[in-house]
């Protein structure tokens, strides 16, 4: 398949890309490649699938010097006429957008940013699908939509109308407009609930980045709730590959659907939501114990109280991802992390990506 993948500078969108083209897929990517974290990660990523910061120019695409069939195109989802440009000339035959504003904590504080790429971005790829006869898209949900849910496992069949911080509340809103569009005009969209994403490439705001940065610098770490957060902490690979599943398997229309009793994870329009977590939530001090032991050193730690906007747990309930796509994550938080230290101190002793 023809496949834009949004957010390919990011973390997710990158190994997506990667996993997309080593099975033969014709890739392009798309990425604002803004300010929100260290940039060296972005370019590093970009790198190492052939593009070159010296080559990019905002709106141009620029083909990968290591992937014959993969091009990258610097842009922003709010440009409504370029992105309409690049849908019409490039025909895509499904979409995967996981280009977003990211961060439950920073959007207490900006919430301007999350309104223009989560809201604005999102109903602007949902036009272009529209007008542009692309009837496959998937697109980066969120565990936070789950908001004051205290019944654990968080299931799809729950009802999700209690957000507490803005970037859930987007999350929720793509999951309403792409049901939408579903209804109206009989586009197949999949929201995927991403639960606690870690990895090597992985995002520096996230708690795996910060606490080993900290640790190898000797200084303490914030551990919030005391350390009784519990989190459905999910390998990359394990994402991917449930994504990957996903987009071979375009949603279809739930015949027993009823609106009389409606299933907030299907529809009579052709629209599903699922879960892809561990499905083992992981206390966080337990998380912390398995860096130390992959560094090899013990981590001061500073305890706090739960922050605005954070829940005290997560927990993927992965019954709809087994039963229609055979599929459930594996792999184990110490062996995920033993991988992550590894990449970590490779790229951080290699200086500046080019």
């Amino acid at each position: 398949m023809k496949i834009l993948v949004t957010g390919t500078a990011g973390f997710i969108g990158f190994h997506l890309a990667e996993r997309l083209l080593a099975r033969g897929d014709e890739v392009v990517g798309l990425d604002s490649i803004n300010d929100y974290y260290d940039q060296r990660v972005k370019y590093g990523r970009l790198q190492l699938a052939g593009i070159s910061r010296d080559v990019i120019n905002y709106n141009m695409l620029v083909p990968s010097s290591i992937h014959k069939a993969y091009r990258f195109i610097k842009l922003n989802l709010e440009d409504k006429e370029n992105l309409d440009k690049l849908f019409r000339e490039e025909r895509f035959d499904a979409v995967c957008n996981l280009a977003a504003q990211a961060g439950v904590r920073y959007s207490i504080t900006n919430p301007d940013s999350y309104i223009s790429s989560n809201i604005i971005g999102f109903i602007n790829i949902l036009e272009a699908c529209r007008h542009n006869g692309v009837h496959n898209l998937s697109y980066a949900s969120s565990s936070s939509v789950y908001g004051l849910n205290e019944e654990l496992p968080f299931s799809v069949h729950h009802n999700v109308d209690h957000p507490i911080s803005l970037y859930a509340a987007s999350k929720k809103s793509n999951e309403l407009m792409a049901h939408t569009y579903s209804h109206l005009y009989g586009i197949a969209t999949t929201g995927l609930r991403f639960f606690t994403v870690y990895g090597p490439w992985g995002r520096p705001d996230m708690a795996l980045f910060l606490f080993t940065k900290a640790a190898l610098e000797g200084r303490a770490i914030d551990v919030f709730n005391d350390g009784k957060m519990q989190r459905d902490f999910t390998y990359i690979d394990d994402i991917v590959e449930g994504v990957v599943r996903v987009i071979d398997r375009p949603a279809k229309a739930n015949a027993s659907w009823s609106g009389t009793r409606p299933d907030p994870s299907s529809s009579s329009a052709p629209y599903k939501v699922y879960n892809i977590g561990n499905n083992n939530p992981v206390e966080l001090l337990e998380f912390i114990g398995a860096i130390e032991r992959a560094l090899g050193k013990t981590i001061v730690k500073n305890f706090l109280p739960l922050q605005p906007g954070d829940v005290p747990a997560t927990y993927a309930d992965v019954q709809a991802l087994v039963e229609d796509l055979d599929y459930k994550p594996a792999t184990s938080v110490q062996d995920g992390i033993n991988r992550f230290i590894a990449w970590y101190l490779a790229f951080f002793s290699a200086g500046e990506p080019k």
